[in-house]
């Protein structure tokens, strides 16, 4: 089975579509487990990504299409503690957050 994750974010940087490659008894039993594979591997790389710091919440937030309430409830729900980050990043985010709250209000 071939699983296509593609992100769609409105970020300045062009899409990436990544392909993986799952042997066709573990996909069966991925997609027995409930859900959509390649929205399983998107929210995968995301939490990972969070986890080592390499992405913001904000960015989480736009891979996944969810609001920054949504973002927070996520990472809980995977056991992802919120990062700890300095008065300017918090302030940067905010702003980040509230600019794309204005183009398209969830």
């Amino acid at each position: 089975m071939t699983v296509v994750a593609d992100q769609h974010s409105r970020a300045k940087v062009r899409d990436m579509e990544v392909t993986l490659h799952i042997p066709d008894d573990i996909a069966k039993r991925l997609s027995a487990a409930g859900g959509d594979v390649s929205r399983r591997a998107l929210e995968a790389v995301a939490l990972e990504g969070y986890r080592e710091q390499t992405l913001t919440l904000y960015q989480v937030s736009e891979m996944l299409g969810l609001s920054r309430v949504e973002t927070e409830d996520f990472l809980g729900r995977n056991h992802v503690s919120l990062a700890v980050i300095g008065e300017a990043d918090l302030d940067r985010e905010a702003a980040l957050f509230e600019s794309a709250s204005r183009r398209n209000p969830r």
